[in-house]
C-alpha cells in the first residue's frame, strides 16, 4: 500500500466534504473547490476522516493512490487555511503596483507589463518591491506565482529580476574574472 495514500485527510470542523460517484465538493469558511476524482480511486468520508481507496495493486492505481490523497489534502487545507506565495523584485527601477484589479509590473522593459489574474486569486503588494499571490487553490496560486516570475526570471550574474521570497540566486563571475588573468 502507497503510505500517503492510506494515511486518513483529518476535516476540521467547518468544513463540509461531500462525494457523489466521482465528484468530489469540499466547502469551507475560505470557499469551495471541487474535483472529479480518477475511476480507480474511491474516498469514503466517515467520522470528519477522508479515507481515499484504489481498486486494485496495477501501477497506475498505485501512482494515483497517492497523488489523489495528496489533492485532497490540498484542498481540505486551501478551504480552511488558503495558500500564500511571495515574491520579489530585485533591480534598480523594478517595481510592482496594483492598478484596479490588474497588477502593473515595471521590471526594465520599454513597458510596462499589465497582468490580470485568474478568478479565485488576490494578488497584493504590500511594497513596490513585494507581491503576495494568494488563493484557495494551490495549483492555481503556484502557476499565477509562476507566470508573474517568468516575465523576468533572476538572472544569474546581477541576480536582478523576479525571485521566490527566500529563493537563492546562484551567482556566476562576470567578464572581469576571465580578463583579470589574460594579457592584452
Amino acid at each position: 500500500m502507497s503510505r500517503v495514500g492510506r494515511k486518513p485527510i483529518p476535516v476540521v470542523s467547518g468544513v463540509k466534504v461531500q462525494t457523489s460517484g466521482q465528484q468530489v465538493t469540499i466547502s469551507g469558511p475560505k470557499g469551495e473547490l471541487a474535483a472529479l476524482v480518477h475511476p480507480a480511486i474511491g474516498v469514503a468520508v466517515k467520522d470528519n476522516v477522508i479515507n481515499v481507496t484504489r481498486s486494485s495493486d496495477g501501477k497506475q492505481e498505485r501512482s494515483l493512490h497517492g497523488l489523489w490523497r495528496a489533492l485532497l489534502a490540498n484542498m481540505v487545507k486551501g478551504v480552511t487555511e488558503g495558500y500564500v506565495r511571495k515574491l520579489e523584485l530585485v533591480g534598480v527601477g523594478y517595481r510592482a503596483e496594483m492598478k484596479g484589479k490588474s497588477l502593473q509590473l515595471m521590471l526594465g522593459f520599454s513597458h510596462s507589463i499589465l497582468f490580470q489574474p485568474p478568478n479565485g486569486i488576490k494578488i497584493e503588494t504590500p511594497a513596490q518591491t513585494n507581491i503576495t499571490v494568494s488563493g484557495i487553490d494551490r495549483q492555481l496560486v503556484g502557476q499565477v506565482a509562476a507566470k508573474i516570475r517568468s516575465f523576468r526570471p533572476p538572472e544569474p550574474y546581477k541576480g536582478k529580476g523576479v525571485k521566490y521570497e527566500g529563493e537563492y540566486i546562484r551567482r556566476k563571475a562576470g567578464k572581469a574574472a576571465a580578463a583579470s588573468g589574460a594579457k592584452a
